[in-house]
């Protein structure tokens, strides 16, 4: 039973596994499959164990994570979950990759897809052809990385899910300089077409949506003055009703509009989401565990390694102002 499990520090440190997945081999999700347990995980269940609600006007405090040994090993996981959501939320990486792959290495080789010739042929020709072929060159793993400087008296008698707000901040700003990469990688070695006059028009969108030919342009990610001047168009009157619904925003193409600040000289890139790019990710959220349990939180420190393959070439489009 989950309440007999002996909560260790060790369980962070075993290799291959997430502390999650240390504690379902101690107690696996199957033995719950049938009670009321069975849709939570096994950090989930040793939060019940101690007691501890982490959401909600009556929140625990976050000092009753230490209001023991084992209880205080699971606060590190409760701070890698939080500051995880908080990337996740301000991800693009929905929006932009193909892929997300996981790799043991810090750099990594990624896959280029070259189309030839048209598939309509003759009898007895060459048939036309789509070639696979790793990368030139290897790409480096980028490193993403942030402290929070905070003592544990000035927060023991702060609400979880106060702090957890902190915690998910501090997983955004990770995730701008992500969102940065990925973009940064998409647009490279891509000649943007230039909009027609001062600032977008409908006719540049629909320029730029069908310049991408055979790929489908799923994803225009934009800068947050290029977003506001789309969203002023008449034409997408109604497509801003929508997201004012909750339900995204789409171009009357169809196309989903997605803000991102960190866009440095173009204005928008169209991409086609279903084969655009490969995400790498070296590591998932880590955390300093051993500071966590033996310090309490006078600091947090967080990072995330990641990189960025472009598949097709052909899926990604830049539009920038008029020169």
């Amino acid at each position: 039973m989950y309440t007999d499990v002996k909560l260790d520090k060790s369980l962070y440190s075993i290799t291959g596994k997430s502390f999650t997945q240390a504690l379902c081999d101690l107690d696996p999700d199957s033995a719950y499959e049938n009670t009321e347990l069975r849709n939570l995980d096994a950090f989930e269940r040793q939060l019940k164990r101690f007691d501890i609600k982490l959401k909600g006007a009556n929140s625990d405090r976050v000092e009753k994570f230490f209001l023991s040994a084992q209880s205080a090993v699971l606060f590190p996981e409760y701070v890698r979950r939080a500051i995880k959501a908080g990337i996740n939320e301000a991800s693009i990486l929905p929006y932009t990759a193909a892929a997300v792959t996981y790799t043991d290495s810090m750099d990594f080789r990624g896959l280029t897809v070259v189309k030839e010739g048209t598939d309509e042929v003759d009898q007895a020709v060459t048939l036309p052809t789509t070639t696979v072929r790793l990368a030139s060159t290897a790409t480096a793993l980028t490193k993403f990385a942030r402290k929070l400087s905070v003592s544990y008296e000035s927060v023991r008698k702060q609400r979880l899910e106060a702090f957890g707000v902190i915690l998910k901040n501090l997983g955004a700003t990770i995730a701008a300089d992500v969102n940065g990469l990925c973009m940064s990688t998409a647009v490279n070695g891509v000649t943007p077409t230039p909009i027609s006059g001062s600032s977008i028009t409908y006719d540049d969108l629909a320029r730029f949506w069908s310049s991408m030919g055979e790929y489908n342009m799923t994803t225009m990610v934009c800068k947050p003055e290029t977003m506001a001047q789309i969203l002023g168009l008449e034409q997408m009157k109604y497509c801003a009703g929508e997201y004012m619904t909750g339900s995204g925003v789409k171009t009357p193409f169809g196309v989903t509009l997605v803000k991102c600040p960190q866009l440095t000289d173009d204005i928008a890139v169209g991409i086609d989401k279903n084969c655009a790019l490969e995400a790498v990710f070296g590591t998932d959220v880590v955390v300093d565990f051993d500071k966590l349990i033996s310090t309490q939180c006078s600091e947090i420190a967080c990072s995330v390694t990641v990189g960025f393959s472009k598949l097709s070439s052909g899926a990604v489009k830049a539009l920038s102002s008029a020169s």
